[in-house]
């Protein structure tokens, strides 16, 4: 702790802090633009280890959980990611974009919750607001790259199927 504050002020900055720490990004990334937000771009690209997305589902079992997250989106105006609301070429492309978009945010949070650590007491309280940032949002992460490679798939999958239509 680099700020020796009184117990109570450390509580009160957490309950006020980490909360902003979640909220502003997600905010703020709700209004960038989704042209910044490209599923190729090297942060979101897929890496020949995730295996399409299947090492999601091996190892984390992502499909058994992913439902019970929160989708934060929705609360501050952007788009829900909680279902597909359709099966359109041009939806699913946007769908994609948007994982990307959820995905930053989380990445960007991890950092911004470490913040808190200037005020809390060392070790233990550090021990656990690390531990608070990794486990509020991997599992973000997780669903969101392995949603993206899913709709990755399918829109594979479309283009083929478009090709062969045209032959």
């Amino acid at each position: 702790m680099l700020l020796d504050l009184p117990g109570v002020l450390v509580v009160i900055l957490n309950f006020l802090v980490i909360p902003l720490c979640h909220l502003l990004p997600s905010w703020a990334l709700t209004r960038a633009s989704g042209h910044r937000f490209r599923p190729e771009a090297f942060l979101f690209r897929e890496r020949n280890w995730e295996q399409a997305g299947v090492i999601y589902e091996r190892l984390f079992a992502v499909r058994a959980w992913k439902d019970f997250l929160p989708d934060g989106a929705s609360w501050l105006g952007g788009s829900s990611k909680k279902s597909l609301m359709g099966r359109d070429f041009h939806y699913l492309c946007a769908f994609r974009v948007e994982t990307c978009r959820g995905e930053l945010a989380h990445y960007v949070q991890i950092p911004l919750v470490l913040v808190t650590l200037l005020w809390n007491p060392w070790p233990i309280a550090a021990m656990v607001i690390v531990s608070y940032a990794l486990l509020s949002n991997l599992p973000c992460i997780i669903a969101q790259r392995h949603t993206r490679h899913r709709l990755t798939r399918l829109l594979t999958q479309f283009e083929r199927e478009g090709t062969q239509a045209e032959r």
